[in-house]
């Protein structure tokens, strides 16, 4: 996990990006692919995302769905 310190500020950390995707499926469920079409320009690059969905799902803040690939918002 890229936390912030004296090297890596609070923007470049995942922490940063959590506001970010929960804004975005808080109103409709999306796919990881539609997610990151909509947000790509907040991560430098795709692991970086990957790693931050990672993050989320094991705070429990985001769940994916099996049926329709769909990640969903927990509340």
């Amino acid at each position: 996990m890229r936390l912030p310190n004296k090297i890596i500020s609070f923007k470049e950390s995942s922490l940063s990006k959590f506001p970010t995707i929960l804004e975005c499926i808080q109103d409709c469920d999306m796919t990881p692919l539609e997610l990151y079409a909509k947000i790509e320009k907040c991560f430098d690059s795709i692991s970086d995302y990957i790693e931050t969905l990672d993050y989320l799902f094991a705070l429990n803040r985001i769940s994916l769905n099996p049926d329709t690939g769909r990640i969903t918002y927990v509340i």
